[in-house]
């Protein structure tokens, strides 16, 4: 493992990946077809790799876990920051979190949960994982409830948070009320937008926020670094213009799974098979594939168009 120290101003030395992870038709791993998205993205320029919702760590098996973080690591360059998720339940965070330690893992992102809880009770969780794990983590925010502002402002104040995702879908993204809450209680810097090319523009101009997660960056790395270039040098306009070539496979997702989609985005631009879904999420159904694979290249051919 490459000893990097997880620096919070590093986050915007590119956007952070978040890619699918690649199987067999038994489900298990498939080193190869990861090793070619992997090398993929880093051609790119990207230098982050969050293995999270896209990579379905949430139905992942703990037995796997080891084996998954090593084949990450290995098939990565010492450039880049690998960070792996834990959870979403405090069974599985816990289990996982010698398994990070071990391995000498940076940093990860807790995956947020759903279902009975209290927020003592998530606040007691994070912490019990914190001193598990012994350093700082990502904290995944995807909807208004999951946790209240002053909790995060606790736990950063502690110096248990490296970065919180932020998540939370808005038809406006420049109407947030409770970012806004999230900003009067924690510094802007704490956050990367978590959704995509889509709002990164007003995430980032707006709410000052470090840096953009990309999923659809996974077929076009070089255009979504472009973007964060673009916007950390004010040059809002072809920022806009660049992102305007991610927009038609964003559509895609967000009219179905962006999991699902994503993950056959990947097979039909090319760059490397995906494989079968991990279940309970599935793959594509067939009558869809041609114009998904139509968009995926047509987005993998504007990523080549850079490198000209």
């Amino acid at each position: 493992m490459n000893p990097i120290t997880a620096r919070r101003a590093d986050l915007n030395l590119s956007p952070l990946a978040v890619p699918p992870v690649a199987r067999n038709a038994d489900l298990s791993l498939n080193a190869v077809e990861n090793g070619k998205l992997i090398r993929h993205l880093e051609q790119g320029g990207i230098r982050f790799l969050m293995y999270g919702g896209n990579a379905n760590f949430y139905q992942s098996q703990l037995s796997e876990y080891a084996e998954m973080l090593s084949m990450l690591d290995d098939l990565s360059s010492d450039q880049t920051w690998i960070i792996p998720s834990v959870g979403p339940d405090f069974g599985k965070m816990m289990d996982q979190a010698p398994i990070l330690k071990k391995l000498n893992y940076p940093t990860a992102m807790v995956l947020p949960y759903v279902g009975p809880m209290t927020q003592a009770g998530l606040l007691d969780g994070l912490r019990r994982f914190s001193d598990a794990f012994g350093k700082p983590f990502f904290l995944y925010i995807k909807s208004d409830e999951y946790i209240d502002p002053r909790h995060v402002a606790t736990l950063v104040g502690e110096e248990r948070i490296l970065a919180v995702k932020y998540a939370s879908v808005r038809s406006d993204p420049s109407n947030d009320p409770y970012l806004r809450r999230l900003l009067e209680a924690v510094p802007a810097e704490y956050f990367i937008s978590g959704i995509g090319e889509r709002p990164a523009i007003v995430h980032l101009r707006e709410f000052g926020m470090n840096s953009f997660t990309t999923g659809s960056g996974c077929i076009a790395p070089r255009g979504s670094v472009e973007i964060l270039k673009a916007i950390l040098a004010g040059d809002w306009n072809r920022a806009a213009t660049l992102r305007e070539n991610f927009i038609p496979l964003e559509d895609i997702r967000d009219a179905s799974s962006p999991i699902q989609i994503l993950h056959d985005a990947v097979s039909g631009s090319k760059i490397a098979q995906m494989g079968p879904a991990l279940p309970f999420l599935s793959n594509t159904p067939p009558e869809n594939l041609p114009a998904l694979t139509e968009t995926a290249l047509r987005l993998a051919a504007f990523n080549q168009s850079l490198f000209a």
